[in-house]
């Protein structure tokens, strides 16, 4: 699915959270899709189960995710507060690194209208 940096200072839970949120953001998750098994992630990522536990809990806690006992646990339909707040801070992250690499303010905000006028007017999530 992702890898997840075992040198980081994030978490590894916290990486999980962010990376399924990341998934459903750019639709390669959708509603009612279901995630792994604990388990089964654990061991497709080298983490213990403990670890990926704690990540579907806060996303189940935060309404990102459902589970259903004996099935497992599934995409939720999305919250729109939870997933623009995702979204702007992909955004964020994005438009920092510009400023880092000296792209101008003035081109980017030329991209990002040229982004809304071929891509609809901003629908909302």
């Amino acid at each position: 699915m992702f890898s997840i940096d075992l040198t980081s200072r994030t978490p590894i839970y916290e990486q999980i959270y962010e990376n399924i949120i990341g998934l459903i953001v750019r639709g390669n998750l959708a509603e009612n899709d279901q995630l792994p098994s604990v388990r089964a992630f654990a061991k497709d990522a080298g983490v213990n189960p403990n670890t990926v536990a704690k990540a579907y809990q806060e996303l189940e806690r935060t309404g990102i995710i459902y589970s259903v006992p004996g099935r497992g646990s599934f995409i939720a339909k999305p919250d729109s507060a939870v997933f623009q707040g995702a979204v702007l801070a992909d955004f964020d992250s994005a438009a920092q690194s510009c400023a880092d690499r000296g792209i101008d303010k003035q081109l980017l905000a030329e991209h990002l209208d040229n982004i809304y006028n071929n891509h609809g007017k901003g629908e909302q999530l």
